[in-house]
């Protein structure tokens, strides 16, 4: 890891974030709605859906990034939502400025290894994976705090009790995607229409994602590889498993992860199992 990444990496963990937050903070209103989430969580295929949904614009990688951009970057982004809110993203715990929101919450032991490939690939970490692990679960290495501490922010959050939090499940997402996207809606004080719903979904599948990703690569002038800075072929925009991390840990790495974030995961229903691992190529 290069001296610029450690001191970058260094800066986002060290008391220099919180002014830099609160810059970042800045032009919000109090009807605006956010999509929250901890990093590959599936923020990113929500905010394409929604945004076909919500506009009826096709979705692809800048045009989603402008209409419901990251927190930091809403400034000047359209009003999307009844009553002139705006729909933006933010990866934060839970602060008092967010009114109301939508959670997307994804089982940490399939965010872990996702998050792993995500920063290794940029050559954001210098730790192996067991490493990587262990400072996931204890501090944070991607200045968003631990999984847990991020979930119980926001389950704890005024917006709970107030009736001003939509809790979505990644895993049911996948699952029953019609289904959750009328919830969403639903939510957000909007109709739905499931003829229009059916046609976003398979406007944005897996391949469909995949191929928008590799024209914004080709806009930039770059492979996935080149993009990846490692050439290993890993991509931000991820097949999405549900429970694969069953194939990639070991028993006692699954067990520090229960210690650690086992109360989280059954406050939002995540079966607690140890499975027995066949152990193959390791992750770092």
């Amino acid at each position: 890891m290069s001296l610029m990444r450690q001191l970058r990496r260094k800066a986002s963990r060290s008391p220099l974030r919180t002014p830099l937050i609160w810059v970042r903070h800045l032009g919000l209103k109090p009807e605006d709605v956010f999509v929250a989430s901890y990093p590959r969580s599936g923020s990113t295929w929500l905010r394409f859906l929604l945004l076909e949904l919500l506009t009826r614009n096709a979705a692809h990688f800048d045009s989603v990034n402008r209409t419901i951009p990251d927190i930091g970057r809403h400034r000047g982004c359209p009003a999307i939502l009844p009553g002139g809110a705006r729909l933006i993203k933010t990866h934060e715990a839970y602060r008092s400025d967010y009114g109301k929101a939508v959670y997307i919450v994804r089982d940490v032991r399939d965010v872990l290894p996702s998050e792993f490939a995500y920063e290794n690939a940029r050559q954001r970490i210098g730790e192996d994976f067991d490493a990587f692990l262990t400072l996931f679960l204890t501090s944070t290495v991607n200045g968003y705090g631990s999984w847990q501490d991020h979930v119980a922010s926001w389950l704890d959050s005024p917006l709970e009790s107030a009736g001003q939090l939509l809790l979505v499940k990644f895993e049911d997402l996948r699952a029953h995607t019609e289904d959750t996207l009328e919830q969403v809606l639903d939510f957000l004080g909007l109709p739905a229409d499931r003829a229009r719903i059916r046609q976003v979904i398979a406007n944005n599948n897996v391949q469909r994602m995949r191929e928008k990703e590799n024209q914004m690569l080709d806009i930039d002038g770059l492979s996935p590889q080149r993009a990846n800075g490692n050439g290993n072929g890993s991509r931000f925009v991820g097949s999405g498993p549900v429970g694969g991390w069953r194939h990639k840990f070991t028993d006692a790495q699954v067990h520090r992860i229960k210690q650690h974030a086992g109360f989280s995961l059954a406050r939002l229903g995540y079966p607690l199992e140890t499975c027995p691992v066949t152990v193959g190529e390791p992750l770092g």
